[in-house]
């Protein structure tokens, strides 16, 4: 097979958990001796297009893809690819609207994020034309059952799960530790739930907590974290063991709708206790674990965009005492603790021994070429950008234009970093 992949995230370093997860795919295909090839932005200030092979997958890096997106036409045509797959982040869903024109029979939408949806509720950019073109796909891939009930429910489409496997291979180290430690929170900033973290930060004066710096911590998070004094902020690491080998529970108190939870995983691996909300696919990657705690979820955001590129999100107020409760129950009982480290480790193992990077070969070697882009014109899947920008609201269209501009720079920041980059 031929596979080309377009994604609007650095891949050359790459960068996010989508990107990773795209990688592993793309890794085994290689290995299997497929041609895969990817077209993706360099990283947010590097203005040099660069074209090399990265673990035998060809990938092809230019600066400000979104505004040069028809080179994604020009790759199709140039390596004629049995399947197209566009990655999720592309918020303008001009990749999307660009790969569907040029072959919408072999187009397969690979769905991680849905805030970066075209469609549904979380969207940040509804656009009709992009949703139709992912109706008429050859094929949806979810990373979570969540997400695919979210798809199917918003969308009216089927999408079929299949995980990404890229959790590294056993033994996986041990790192819980009662009673020393840091209370870990990764990427804090408002969707993520800093709010609460913070609040904890001030009911436990005596405990030490670490905030690792991710894409969405602002200016302000900084601040505001620097300010309480038992809290250390944690730059970049190149390996996620880094950060977890010093914690003794990872909090997640994410207040947006998350696709899985990939780091919550990760450090359950590690017999780290997750304490966590019970925000969209965070639950489903919890496994059954404990220390899960409802949240009042983000259902708007602005129109203005934070330091980072981001909207920014009206946060409900969260009710604390049900984190304290957690929180305390790992930092004083100690049998409670080992017991919810023992469960999420058995949990992940047993999650992680089911994964197997061959099943996206296996989905694309059975997967056909759609018809229903015959059976139902694709109307508007490439139209003029600024043509569309002229016909909406000058408040939306600032917005957007806004939008458009910043999330080159913003998605190719981090969601917390493992040996392959940020999370």
């Amino acid at each position: 097979m031929r596979v080309l992949l377009s994604a609007n995230a650095s891949y050359d370093p790459p960068h996010g958990g989508s990107t990773r997860s795209n990688l592993s795919w793309l890794r085994h295909l290689a290995s299997q001796g497929h041609a895969c090839r990817v077209i993706a932005p360099t990283p947010a200030g590097d203005a040099a297009a660069r074209d090399r092979a990265v673990d035998g997958i060809s990938i092809r890096s230019v600066p400000h893809l979104q505004r040069e997106h028809a080179l994604v036409a020009q790759e199709i045509r140039a390596f004629a690819p049995d399947w197209v797959l566009v990655s999720s982040e592309d918020v303008a869903h001009v990749l999307l609207r660009e790969a569907a024109h040029a072959l919408p029979e072999r187009l397969v939408y690979l769905a991680h994020t849905p805030q970066f949806f075209p469609f549904g509720p979380e969207s940040w950019n509804r656009d009709e034309a992009a949703s139709a073109a992912i109706r008429r796909a050859a094929g949806v891939v979810a990373i979570s059952h969540h997400v695919a009930g979210y798809i199917l429910e918003h969308l009216g489409r089927e999408a079929t799960v299949i995980h990404p496997p890229i959790y590294g291979r056993p033994p996986y180290r041990q790192f819980g530790r009662f009673g020393s430690g840091t209370v870990l929170m990764v990427n804090p900033c408002a969707v993520k739930g800093i709010s609460i973290f913070l609040a904890l930060a001030r009911v436990f004066p005596n405990v030490e907590f670490a905030a690792l710096k991710g894409w969405g911590t602002t200016a302000q998070d900084r601040a505001a974290l620097s300010a309480l004094p038992n809290i250390r902020l944690l730059d970049t690491v190149p390996d996620i063991e880094d950060v977890l080998r010093e914690a003794r529970c990872l909090l997640m108190p994410s207040v947006w709708y998350e696709g899985f939870g990939l780091i919550a995983m990760e450090a359950m691996l590690r017999g780290v206790p997750v304490v966590a909300s019970n925000s969209g696919g965070l639950e489903e990657a919890k496994r059954g674990t404990g220390c899960v705690v409802p949240v009042r979820p983000v259902a708007k955001y602005e129109l203005v965009f934070d330091d980072t590129g981001m909207p920014r999100a009206i946060v409900p107020e969260q009710d604390l005492h049900p984190w304290v409760v957690a929180l305390e129950t790992m930092l004083n009982d100690q049998t409670a603790y080992w017991n919810e480290a023992e469960r999420s480790r058995s949990a992940a193992l047993a999650f992680v021994s089911g994964l197997d990077a061959a099943d996206f070969e296996r989905y694309l070697g059975q997967l056909h070429p759609s018809e229903r882009h015959a059976k139902e014109p694709a109307q508007g899947l490439a139209p003029d950008l600024a043509a569309r920008l002229a016909r909406l609201d000058p408040r939306l269209r600032a917005s957007l234009l806004a939008r458009i501009r910043a999330q080159s720079q913003a998605q190719g920041r981090a969601l917390g970093h493992t040996k392959e980059g940020p999370v």
